[in-house]
């Protein structure tokens, strides 16, 4: 989205035209953008400063806080691994890692053919099931190493 299409700017201005009546909207409005373009970049961050008369780097300071904001487009498929107290005692840092070396990709980071992408998260609340790794919504319980060729396999077999 590093150039805004005109339709994404009246997408973005529709979004913040939602919440002008809303007291604190900054949220709402950033949940909206997220949802329908997978990422808020700085240049969606201008507008909506411009929108709405919050400052840029108050925006930024949100959507670089919570997890579930992003700065670059996300994967098809988001691999969130769960690296908590019982996830990591549990081998989550070794299922982890085993995520970034088939994909060849570090947490954070997306698949060039735009796939996947591996967060870490910090708890996911599924401490009975640890490790538990989360797929677009999906969890699995009890993942170990040697089931990460498998469950990478699954995803690539619906794109074939």
């Amino acid at each position: 989205m590093a150039h805004l299409s005109e339709n994404a700017v009246t997408l973005i201005n529709a979004i913040c035209d939602r919440y002008v009546d809303e007291k604190t909207p900054l949220m709402m409005i950033l949940s909206d953008i997220q949802r329908e373009f997978g990422y808020i970049p700085l240049d969606v961050q201008e507008i909506v400063s411009e929108r709405t008369g919050i400052s840029v780097a108050e925006i930024y300071g949100v959507v670089t806080f919570y997890s579930f904001f992003s700065l670059q487009p996300k994967g098809k498929y988001v691999i969130g691994c769960c690296l908590g107290t019982a996830c990591y005692v549990k081998g989550a840092q070794q299922v982890i890692d085993k995520f970034s070396e088939l994909l060849g990709i570090a947490p954070g980071e997306t698949t060039e053919d735009g796939l996947f992408t591996i967060d870490a998260l910090r708890c996911i609340g599924a401490c009975g099931i640890a490790p538990a790794v989360s797929i677009n919504g999906q969890v699995y319980p009890k993942v170990s190493v040697s089931s990460v060729p498998q469950i990478i396999a699954e995803y690539r077999a619906k794109e074939a």
